[in-house]
C-alpha cells in the first residue's frame, strides 16, 4: 500500500505543479502588450540572452560542422560519393544538429541562467518588493525574459547552421580537396527551403517555448532557500534537454516520417 500511496501522491504532485505552470505561462502570454509597450526592457533581455550566447553557438556550429566535414568525406569516399558532402552536411544541420544542439547550448546557458536569476530575486524577496509598489513581476520581469528568448533561440540557431556549413566547407574543400563547386551546387539543388530550412525553424521555436517554459517557471516555483536554487537549475538543464530529444523524435516524425 506505501508503494501505491507513493505513486499516487507523486502524480497528484505532478499534476499540481503543470497546473501552476500553465497558468503561469497564461499570464507571461498576457504580458505581450506590456513587453510591447516597454520595448527597452526586452531589448536589454535580446543582449543578455541573445547576444551574449553568440559565441558559444558560433564556435560550437564551426566544429560540429568540421568534425561532420571530415568524417563526410571519410563515409562517402568509400563510395565514392565526395561529392555529396555539401548535402550531407547541410541536411544534417538544418534538419537536426542544428536546432537541437543549438536548444541543448541555449538550454546549459541561458536557461540556467534566467532560473537561478529568478530564483534569487525570489529568495531576496525582490519579486514581493515590486508587488508591494504595485509592480507586477509576471510582466516587468517574465515577460521580456520569455518573448527575448523566443526571438534569441531560431536566430541563433539559424547561426549554428550556417557556420556548421561553413566548417563542412573548410573540412572537406579546404583540408580534403573535395570540389567547391560541388559542395556548394548539390547543397542548393537538395536542400529545400520549406521542406527543409523552415522545418528546422519550427523546430528551434518550439524548442525555445518549452526552454523557457521550464526555466522561468522552475526559477518562480523554487524554495526561497540556496539549496532550492540550486535544485532547480539542475531540474531545468536536465528537463529542457529531456523536453528538447523527446519534442524532437515528436517533430520529426511529423515532419519527415511520411516521406
Amino acid at each position: 500500500m506505501n508503494v501505491f500511496q507513493v505513486i499516487g501522491h507523486n502524480t497528484l504532485a505532478s499534476l499540481a505543479k503543470l497546473g501552476r505552470a500553465s497558468l503561469f505561462l497564461i499570464a507571461i502570454l498576457k504580458g505581450l502588450g506590456y513587453v510591447v509597450m516597454h520595448p527597452r526592457l526586452l531589448i536589454k533581455q535580446l543582449y543578455s540572452i541573445g547576444v551574449l550566447s553568440f559565441w558559444l553557438i558560433v564556435i560550437s556550429g564551426l566544429f560540429v560542422g568540421l568534425v561532420l566535414g571530415l568524417q563526410g568525406v571519410y563515409t562517402l569516399s568509400r563510395f565514392g560519393a565526395e561529392a555529396s558532402l555539401g548535402v550531407m552536411v547541410a541536411a544534417a544541420l538544418v534538419r537536426e544538429l542544428g536546432p537541437v544542439v543549438s536548444a541543448l547550448l541555449f538550454a546549459g546557458r541561458a536557461g540556467s541562467a534566467l532560473t537561478a536569476e529568478i530564483g534569487l530575486m525570489k529568495s531576496t524577496e525582490q519579486l514581493s518588493g515590486m508587488e508591494m509598489m504595485a509592480i507586477d513581476p509576471l510582466k516587468y520581469i517574465f515577460a521580456p525574459r520569455f518573448f527575448a528568448g523566443f526571438i534569441s533561440l531560431p536566430l541563433l540557431a539559424i547561426l549554428f547552421s550556417s557556420f556548421g556549413i561553413l566548417g563542412g566547407y573548410i573540412a572537406g574543400v579546404e583540408l580534403l580537396h573535395v570540389d567547391a563547386g560541388s559542395y556548394w551546387s548539390q547543397m542548393q539543388s537538395a536542400i529545400h527551403f520549406y521542406s527543409d530550412i523552415m522545418n528546422g525553424v519550427i523546430k528551434s521555436i518550439i524548442f525555445a517555448w518549452m526552454i523557457l517554459w521550464i526555466a522561468l517557471f522552475e526559477g518562480y516555483d523554487a524554495p526561497p532557500t540556496s539549496e532550492g536554487v540550486s535544485r532547480a537549475t539542475t531540474r531545468t538543464v536536465v528537463n529542457s534537454a529531456f523536453t528538447i530529444l523527446f519534442f524532437d523524435f515528436l517533430l520529426t516524425a511529423l515532419m519527415f516520417g511520411a516521406s
